[in-house]
């Protein structure tokens, strides 16, 4: 089995660390276009190996694709981070032609990956990579849900005293400050999260999690990355595991939730042919008006990216 993740920065790297602990794949590839950074991160990683006990293969290349050849997934971490002030959205420009570009060399040396977009803003490079792709939808998918969910959890936890591992919800939506979190569905093992909390506390959670990317960026000057480094490994080890896990995915909506040619998180279950299933949930007259939020925010961005593409031709 191997895995590509392309980006050795601080999100690439976490991830590719992860997937090597947990022995995930046997070969591991770092791809970086920055000369040295790839192969110093991976033999990192493989120095640690007869530490933590593990036998996973890093390497590291630079800009060399051909190496990749055959991976069985392709993580896609590339692009510009974000910085104090900067919203994901103003991401769109240098970051989608990072994003193409790699998708293009994926797809030749790796026609058969499943490929797992974690460049921001999200939903909208996970829509610059399916068109380049040219691929089926259930194969390209985003990474977001998962990372908005732990933040949730992890705020929950605190606010409980309660281990996190019990914590289980959904977040749907795009990534960003429109998410849509569903404290209906939030429990704590099994029992449901309002018997547990009141709901202003419940509320300043949920609007904490609205923005928890933000908050770290404000606090680092750049965005985080070991949450959602092991987010795109939990991706990776469901899908080459065939776990069969429902994980909210970042994937283009055909019909889905009344929503048509919009890419947005919603649970689906993850397994080794990439998305199986798309969950659709029965959500109430508020939780629908918040997806319509979100798909309208998220859709203003893909119609920017349209129009550069349009003006490029």
């Amino acid at each position: 089995m191997k895995v590509t993740v392309v980006g050795a920065g601080n999100v690439g790297a976490t991830c590719a660390d992860v997937l090597a602990y947990k022995e995930i794949a046997n070969e591991i590839v770092l791809v970086d276009i920055k000369d040295g950074m790839a192969q110093g991160k991976a033999l990192d990683i493989w120095q640690k190996a007869p530490i933590d006990l593990y036998d996973s293969r890093t390497v590291g290349v630079t800009n060399d694709y051909t190496r990749t050849a055959g991976s069985d997934v392709v993580v896609i971490t590339s692009g510009l981070p974000r910085k104090p002030g900067m919203s994901r959205d103003d991401l769109i420009a240098v970051n989608a032609d990072i994003v193409t570009s790699v998708t293009e060399n994926v797809v030749k040396n790796s026609p058969n990956a499943i490929i797992i977009v974690v460049s921001n803003p999200l939903d909208v490079m996970t829509y610059a990579a399916h068109i380049t792709s040219q691929m089926p939808r259930t194969r390209v998918m985003g990474m977001a849900g998962i990372l908005d969910t732990a933040r949730y959890r992890a705020f929950l936890a605190e606010a409980l005293n309660v281990s996190p591992k019990d914590i289980q919800a959904m977040i749907l939506g795009g990534h960003g400050d429109t998410m849509v979190p569903l404290p209906r569905y939030t429990t704590v093992s099994g029992i449901p999260v309002t018997e547990l909390i009141d709901s202003e506390r419940l509320n300043a959670i949920v609007e904490r999690t609205k923005v928890g990317g933000g908050e770290l960026v404000k606090l680092m000057g750049t965005s985080a990355w070991y949450a959602p480094g092991s987010a795109a490994a939990q991706m990776v080890e469901a899908i080459v595991r065939d776990q069969k896990r429902i994980l909210p995915v970042c994937v283009k909506l055909e019909g889905e939730y009344g929503i048509e040619d919009c890419y947005l998180g919603v649970p689906c279950l993850l397994g080794k042919n990439g998305i199986e299933r798309i969950i659709e949930l029965q959500l109430n007259d508020e939780e629908k008006q918040l997806l319509e939020i979100s798909r309208g925010h998220v859709k203003e961005v893909m119609n920017a990216f349209d129009k550069m593409r349009a003006e490029k031709k």
